[in-house]
C-alpha cells in the first residue's frame, strides 16, 4: 500500500511539473513570439585574433517568412537572405547570384558566427516544438529562475532536448544549453539586457556559443526592434533580393 502511494504521488508531481512547464512555455512565447517585428541588430562574431561587427536590418512575419539585408560592413553590405516556409535564399552582390541554401548547407555557419542557417530559420515557437517539465529553481545571476528540461515532440527539431533558465518574474528564456539526441552539448546561449517592449519582456542581446568550435562566441545585439508592424507584401518575394 504504501508503494502504491508513492508511485501515485509521483505520478501526480510529474503531471503537475508537466502543467506548470507547459505554462511556462506559453508565457516564455508570448514574449518571444510576434505576428510579425521588424529590426536592426549588429552581430559580433568574437575571434580568438579579434572580433568583426555585422550589421543587419530584418522583417519577419510569423514563423514562416523573413528578411535581411545586411548594411555593413562593405564586404557584406548588399547581402540579403529571404526565408519562406523551410526554402531559404541568398544573394550576394558579389557575384549577383541567388543561391537556395538546404539539406546539410543549413548547419553551415553563417557569417562565420557560432550561429547556422538553421538557428536563424527555426522561429517555431516552443510549445510546437518541445514538452517540458521543471527541473528545479535556483539563482540565475540575481534573477530567480525556473530550470526546464524541454524534449523535442517533432522530428525536424535542430535540438533534441535543451536545458533552459527562465527568469521566474518576466518569463524571459535567460540561459539555453542545445544538446544533441547522442547528449553532447552543442551550443550554448546567454540572454542579457533584458528590456520591456510594447508590453512584453524581450532580452536585447543574445551570445551564442558553438561547443565544437574554437572562439569566445558571437553576439547578437538588437539596437532597435518594434512589434506587430505593418510590413508590406513585396519584401517576402524573390524578386526584393535584387533590388
Amino acid at each position: 500500500m504504501k508503494t502504491f502511494f508513492i508511485s501515485l504521488f509521483t505520478l501526480l508531481f510529474l503531471n503537475l511539473s508537466a502543467q506548470d512547464a507547459s505554462s511556462v512555455l506559453e508565457k516564455i512565447d508570448a514574449n518571444m513570439s510576434s505576428k510579425n517585428r521588424i529590426f536592426e541588430s549588429s552581430m559580433t562574431i568574437l575571434g580568438k585574433r579579434g572580433s568583426r561587427t555585422i550589421t543587419s536590418k530584418s522583417y519577419s512575419e510569423g514563423t514562416n517568412r523573413s528578411f535581411t539585408e545586411y548594411l555593413s560592413p562593405a564586404s557584406e553590405k548588399g547581402t540579403k537572405m529571404l526565408k519562406l516556409d523551410k526554402h531559404l535564399w541568398i544573394y550576394s552582390p558579389s557575384t549577383d547570384r541567388t543561391i537556395q541554401i538546404s539539406g546539410h548547407m543549413l548547419r553551415q555557419s553563417v557569417m562565420g558566427s557560432d550561429l547556422s542557417y538553421e538557428d536563424m530559420m527555426d522561429d517555431r515557437k516552443l510549445t510546437e516544438v518541445y514538452n517540458a517539465v521543471v527541473s528545479g529553481e535556483v539563482m540565475y545571476g540575481d534573477r530567480r529562475s525556473i530550470v526546464l528540461t524541454l524534449t523535442a515532440k517533432v522530428t525536424d527539431a535542430a535540438y533534441y532536448t535543451q536545458k533552459m533558465w527562465v527568469d521566474a518574474e518576466r518569463f524571459v528564456p535567460l540561459k539555453q544549453e542545445l544538446f544533441a539526441k547522442s547528449g553532447k552539448l552543442l551550443k550554448q546561449m546567454e540572454m542579457k539586457d533584458v528590456v520591456q517592449i510594447q508590453g512584453r519582456w524581450f532580452p536585447t542581446s543574445i551570445i551564442y556559443k558553438d561547443m565544437l568550435k574554437q572562439g569566445d562566441g558571437t553576439e547578437f545585439r538588437m539596437t532597435k526592434i518594434s512589434f506587430d508592424q505593418k510590413i508590406p507584401e513585396h519584401i517576402f518575394t524573390k524578386a526584393s533580393l535584387k533590388q
